[in-house]
C-alpha cells in the first residue's frame, strides 16, 4: 500500500515536472530581473515571496495543462511517451482538477498584491492555459511561450511600482526573445517526431536556417540587455554579467552545431546559466555600485 501511494505521488510530481526544475528557473529569472530593476535592488520581501511561489505554482499548472492537451501526441514521441497522463496513470479529469487547483492557489497569492498586478495576472493565466494548444495552429508556439513566460515582467513592475514603465516592456521583449531562442533549441530535439505527427514549431519553420535564426534572435536579446543596462544606469558589474551571457550564447551555438538531440537539449538546459549570469550582474551592481 505504501509503495502504491508513493508511486501515485511520484506520478503527480512528474506531471507537474517538479522532478525537472529547469522550467521553474527559466520562468523565475526574468521575474527576478524585473523585481531587482523595479525596486532598485531592494524588492519587497512579500512581493518576492509571492513571485517565487507563484512561479512554482504556475509552471506546475502549465506542465499539467500541457500534458492534458498533448495526451494523444505524447505517446508517439520518444521523449514523452512515459508521461503520466498519456499512459493513463493519471486521468484527464484529475489533470484538469489539478490545473484548476494550482491556478487558484497562484491567484490567491496574487490577491495579496495591488489591483494592477491582479488584473495583469488574469492575462497571465489565460496565456498559460492557451499556450499548449498553439502548436496546433501556428508555427510560432515558442514565441507564444515567450509571451507567457515574459508576462511576469510587467506583473513584477506593477507589484513594486503600481505602474509598468517603458523599461519593463523592453525587459519583456528581451524575455520573449530569450524564450523563443531556448525553446526552439528544445523543439529541435523533437523535430523528427513533430514532422511525423504534424505538430508545428519554430524548429520546423526555420528548417535548415534554424541555427542562423536562433543566433540572430540571441543577438537581438543581447542588444536588448545592453539597452536595459543603459536605461537602468547599470555599470560594469551588469555588463560583465551580460558578457558572460554572450559567452554562453557562443557555447550554445556550438552545442546545436550538429543538430543532434543530446546537443540541442544540453543547449536548452544551459540557458539556466544565462539567466543566472544576467541576474548576478544586476545583483552585484545594486549591491556595490548603486
Amino acid at each position: 500500500m505504501f509503495k502504491a501511494l508513493r508511486n501515485r505521488l511520484w506520478d503527480y510530481v512528474r506531471l507537474m515536472r517538479l522532478d525537472k526544475p529547469i522550467g521553474i528557473f527559466l520562468l523565475l529569472w526574468p521575474a527576478l530581473w524585473a523585481l531587482l530593476i523595479a525596486s532598485e535592488g531592494r524588492p519587497d520581501p512579500k512581493v518576492l515571496a509571492v513571485f517565487v511561489l507563484g512561479v512554482i505554482l504556475m509552471r506546475s499548472a502549465g506542465c499539467v495543462i500541457n500534458d492534458y492537451a498533448d495526451r494523444d501526441i505524447d505517446c508517439h514521441v520518444k521523449r514523452t511517451r512515459d508521461r503520466p497522463v498519456t499512459t493513463g496513470r493519471i486521468g484527464t479529469l484529475e489533470a484538469r482538477l489539478l490545473f484548476v487547483l494550482l491556478c487558484l492557489a497562484a491567484f490567491r497569492l496574487v490577491l495579496l498584491l495591488n489591483t494592477l498586478t491582479i488584473m495583469l495576472s488574469l492575462v497571465g493565466a489565460l496565456l498559460a492555459a492557451s499556450y499548449p494548444f498553439m502548436k496546433r495552429v501556428t508555427h510560432l508556439p515558442q514565441v507564444y511561450l515567450g509571451i507567457a513566460f515574459g508576462w511576469s515582467v510587467p506583473m513584477a513592475f506593477a507589484a513594486e511600482l503600481n505602474a509598468v514603465p517603458p523599461i519593463a516592456w523592453l525587459l519583456f521583449t528581451a524575455t520573449v526573445l530569450w524564450a523563443t531562442a531556448y525553446d526552439t533549441m528544445y523543439a529541435m530535439v523533437d523535430r523528427e517526431d513533430d514532422l511525423v505527427l504534424g505538430v508545428k514549431s519554430t524548429a520546423i519553420l526555420f528548417g535548415d536556417a534554424d541555427r542562423l535564426v536562433v543566433g540572430l534572435i540571441q543577438l537581438m536579446l543581447l542588444i536588448c540587455l545592453v539597452m536595459i543596462g543603459l536605461q537602468a544606469g547599470f555599470s560594469w558589474f551588469y555588463y560583465a554579467g551580460v558578457f558572460m551571457a554572450a559567452v554562453l550564447v557562443i557555447y550554445q551555438q556550438g552545442l546545436i552545431r550538429y543538430r543532434n538531440r543530446e546537443g540541442c537539449f544540453r543547449a536548452f538546459l544551459n540557458n539556466n546559466w544565462f539567466g543566472a549570469a544576467v541576474f548576478m550582474g544586476m545583483l552585484l551592481d545594486y549591491m556595490f555600485l548603486v
